[in-house]
């Protein structure tokens, strides 16, 4: 009992330690996981998955994947479906088809596999992996439609993937019984239908049952994953595999059922899904074994470099010929094809079935599937940014500012950044309030920002922070507290005093964004000083003129704001930060009027 918790405890550490090294390196984390693994198991043998856990290692992995799919079909907004120009239609109807055909004809001829080895093994490679792509999209700054291409083709496509693996094994397994493709086939629809049907009925008991109070508030998290659970192993229990299916069905269904609930137990749902997918990566890449792959061949890397560059970008192309999709974003979505989780979780199966039926080719799916998964992990979650660039399908390269509410004080920091070269946006539900700012060339906003469409009409990810500066403190907080989860609590910022928790009267820390400015100025505060004319300077630190020069210079009163780093972040000078300048950085302060002069790093009128 103590080798397996100090295992688990191991597991946690080393896939949650690889995603933290990936966010402050910019490394793929779905190699640093695959790596941490391997060499935690196979390399110096601390971790043995299967000695550990024994007979509860599938099942384990089998409901982390299903936990997975189910939080990524919570992402799918058929709002955001239709941004994709029916792409993703194509890819599934269209694309999984083309993708089975052409990755059995490269599993027969290149790899050598006999024929119903090889079409089993190609429909489970039609699967592109939620449990990497994600992660790769979320380090990744990627325009907003390849995005959502890629990301609802690798939710919907798994299931897809791993029905078209059951559908040739039960035909294998049928056939010497006097079975037949249409009875198989037959049975395998009723079957998926079943699940799906399942998947929306857990879906509409609980939208039904949240709302109405029939569950408590401390309950509807722990009440969802038992759902979860429990119709992944009821489809499972009617048919082999279809649990993928109801739970991605209840995933989407949930998503596009509109109830408040639901967002409340997101940021759950997300933490779940990191540990399920740090802790399952961790498992199947410590549970590799070496000498299976020794059985690697010449010819097996003749069939990656075929499924890398001709399966996947001929089934992309025939399938989004003639649509809309510009040809850059065809292109890299025709690259960006990682499998992960569901491919060695499902080829290891099939692997042990097909032996049981005579296929002497089937062990060698373990260490196909492996090598699969490593190359296209490797390959694409170190190409996917310099490939995104060569084919221009980033998101903004420079991430900016999201102001919140047109005001005065926020018009004269917009027109200052904009001036620093930073991307900056005023958001407010006037268009009056709005006008100076479209006057003067300022990108605008205009609607509620706590509206669930802004989700719809705004991409967030085009901006590194957010600052609430209406003249309604507790407007403010409502909206850095809506947005932290996304934007990330260090990056909301809001107007309004900085008060102590203990003062009935303010409201809590929890709820607020950082107070801007140092001193944490109010709302009122601000208004007056805007009344009297105050405005701001921008102060160039260098070799000669340094931070303490800069703060020295300071009128009475004045307050620095920001700091515009050289490579372009923005760091504000809150009442609980205060970031250190370095030479060529600018910084942004609130003066009094008659001292709101440009300086360059010397203290002369830049």
């Amino acid at each position: 009992m103590e080798h397996q918790a100090l295992v688990i405890a191991l597991i946690g550490i080393l896939g949650i330690g690889a995603q933290w090294i990936a966010w402050r390196t910019g490394w793929p984390g779905i190699a640093l996981m695959l790596a941490a693994g391997v060499i935690a198991g196979p390399v110096t043998g601390l971790i043995n998955p299967e000695h550990t856990f024994g007979e509860l290692l599938e099942p384990m992995i089998s409901i982390a994947v299903a936990l997975i799919l189910f939080e990524g079909g919570l992402s799918l907004n058929f709002r955001e479906l239709r941004k994709t120009d029916g792409a993703v239609t194509r890819l599934v109807l269209l694309g999984a088809p083309v993708g089975w055909v052409l990755g059995a004809l490269a599993c027969y001829y290149v790899a050598g596999l006999v024929w119903p080895v090889a079409i089993l093994f190609a429909g489970i490679l039609v699967v592109t992996g939620p449990t990497v792509v994600l992660p790769l999209l979320r380090q990744s700054n990627i325009a907003a439609r390849p995005r959502a291409i890629l990301k609802w083709e690798a939710i919907v496509n798994d299931p897809v993937g791993a029905l078209l693996g059951v559908v040739t094994y039960e035909y294998l397994r049928r056939i010497g019984e006097g079975g037949t493709l249409a009875t198989v086939a037959v049975s395998l629809i009723a079957a998926a239908v079943i699940a799906g049907l399942i998947g929306w009925l857990a879906a509409r008991a609980v939208a039904w049952a949240f709302p109405r109070g029939h569950v408590p508030e401390y309950l509807k998290a722990p009440v969802l994953l038992v759902a979860v659970i429990s119709v992944f192993v009821l489809s499972n229990a009617i048919q082999q595999e279809t649990g993928l299916l109801a739970v991605t069905v209840m995933g989407i269904a949930l998503a596009n059922m509109r109830f408040d609930s639901l967002r409340d137990i997101h940021p759950f749902k997300e933490n779940i899904t990191v540990l399920m997918i740090s802790g399952v990566f961790v498992l199947l890449s410590a549970s590799l074994d070496l000498a299976v792959l020794r059985q690697f061949e010449w010819r097996f890397g003749a069939f990656l470099l075929a499924l890398l560059f001709l399966v996947r970008p001929a089934t992309v192309l025939l399938s989004l010929v003639f649509s809309p999709v510009p040809w850059n974003e065809r292109l890299f979505i025709a690259w960006i094809a990682p499998r992960g989780v569901v491919a060695i979780a499902i080829s290891g199966l099939f692997a042990l079935r097909l032996d049981r039926l005579g296929y002497a080719d089937g062990s060698i799916l373990v260490t196909l599937s492996f090598a699969v998964v490593v190359a296209t992990i490797l390959a694409h979650g170190f190409s996917i940014r310099p490939v995104a660039r060569l084919l221009k399908v980033t998101g903004a390269s420079d991430r900016g500012l999201l102001i919140v509410g047109a005001t005065p004080f926020s018009l004269s920091l917009a027109d200052q950044l904009r001036q620093l070269d930073v991307p900056v946006m005023i958001a407010d539900n006037s268009w009056q309030r709005l006008a100076p700012a479209r006057q003067s060339g300022i990108a605008t906003y205009h609607g509620e920002i706590l509206a669930e469409a802004t989700e719809e009409r705004l991409d967030l990810t085009q901006f590194q922070v957010l600052a609430a500066a209406s003249d309604n403190e507790a407007y403010n907080a409502l909206v850095c507290n809506e947005f932290a989860p996304e934007v990330g609590r260090d990056n909301v910022y809001q107007l309004g005093d900085a008060s102590d928790d203990e003062d009935p009267r303010a409201l809590p820390e929890s709820l607020r964004g950082r107070a801007l400015f140092g001193s944490g100025l109010g709302v009122e505060d601000i208004l007056n000083r805007e009344a009297a004319g105050w405005t701001f300077r921008k102060t160039r630190i260098s070799e000669q003129f340094g931070f303490e020069d800069a703060r020295a210079d300071l009128p009475d009163g004045a307050d620095m704001l920001l700091l515009l780093r050289k490579a372009g972040a923005l760091r504000f000078f809150t009442h609980a930060s205060r970031p250190t300048p370095q030479v060529g950085d600018t910084i942004l302060s609130y003066v009094p009027p008659a001292h709101g002069v440009h300086e360059n790093g010397k203290g002369e009128e830049a």
